[in-house]
């Protein structure tokens, strides 16, 4: 092998490590990851099993805060939402039909909500407005009317 050869190889084999080590830090670290699936329920019992029988949002104290949220046919549950400004928010969510999506178009919020997972996800809302919540993912006939927004006062 000549030289060249041999440093285009270390290169590589040196970007590839780098690579991997950012991922792993991003992954385990920053838990950047994706979801596990360590955390399932019955799709068909959504509204039986806790937290998702009483939708809403929840005061943790110390201005956070969880948001349980069911996605189902076209519909975000709960709809609107009102938190104070600096609020860290916590999304607890499942679907009770198909695979949703859930984007909040200005923060990191993009996630993919399956039946039968419990997909979570924070956000601290710094900023005072009203966010836009969409579902990205085709879920049907009615896709385009499902949205709701959450208040930050």
């Amino acid at each position: 092998m000549s030289k060249l050869e041999e440093i285009w190889m270390t290169v590589s084999i040196g970007i590839l490590v780098i690579f991997m080590v950012i991922v792993g830090y991003q992954t385990y670290a920053l838990g950047m990851g994706p979801p596990s699936h360590k955390e399932t329920i019955d799709p068909q019992e959504v509204e039986q099993t806790a937290p998702f029988d009483n939708p809403g949002l929840i005061d943790l104290g110390d201005n956070q805060y969880e948001l349980v949220m069911t996605l189902e046919a076209f519909a975000f549950n709960p709809g609107n939402v009102e938190v104070p400004v600096g609020a860290e928010v916590e999304f607890t969510m499942t679907s009770k039909d198909v695979s949703h999506g859930i984007q909040i178009p200005g923060t990191n919020v993009n996630a993919m909500v399956l039946p039968g997972h419990i997909q979570k996800i924070t956000q601290t809302f710094d900023e005072p407005g009203e966010y836009l919540v969409v579902c990205n993912e085709y879920c049907g006939v009615g896709h385009q009317a499902m949205f709701t927004t959450i208040t930050v006062k």
